[in-house]
């Protein structure tokens, strides 16, 4: 043999020399299943030459996998994130609508309490003219051509 096929040689063993020296394959060909590995050679071919093989389409399958996975966590939350502006703005539109509507409604019970204290202070200003009056013993007497008494009382006073 030639001397590069002989140092060839060499590196091969010391290679084997090193995967069986090795604990973990140690460990492995005491077992059960390294022992029917080493008792049936083709079996043991058989399957290294399915695990090599298969690597390639499991690797392809898993890399789909995971960018099947991140590729819907992100649309997960690019959804999400378009769901809460939208509810974000929908909610500004209803607090909005309820901000007008509260100003309506307070603006109507300030205009109907203006009026009516001023109707009862009226009506409690007219009793207490009535009453002075019928404390100093003169009752006003209504006259047909002045139908609204009261209005000429205020401007007496």
């Amino acid at each position: 043999m030639s001397k590069e096929m002989q140092e060839l040689q060499k590196q091969w063993h010391s290679v084997m020399q090193s995967i069986h020296s090795n604990s973990n394959v140690v460990a492995f060909m005491n077992s059960r299943v390294g022992q029917y590995l080493d008792d049936h050679p083709f079996v043991a071919l058989s399957l290294l030459m399915f695990i090599a093989v298969s690597a390639i389409p499991v690797a392809f399958f898993l890399i789909f996998v995971v960018t099947t996975a991140i590729m819907a966590c992100i649309g997960v939350i690019v959804m999400e994130g378009v769901v809460i502006a939208i509810g974000g703005i929908t909610l500004l539109c209803v607090l909005c609508g309820l901000g007008a509507l509260s100003l309506g409604v307070s603006g109507v019970l300030s205009i109907c309490y203006v009026v009516l204290s001023t109707l009862v202070n009226y009506w409690h200003a007219s009793r207490g003219q009535i009453r002075k009056q019928e404390a100093n013993g003169s009752l006003p007497q209504k006259s047909p051509s002045d139908p609204d008494l009261s209005a000429n009382d205020r401007k007496n006073e």
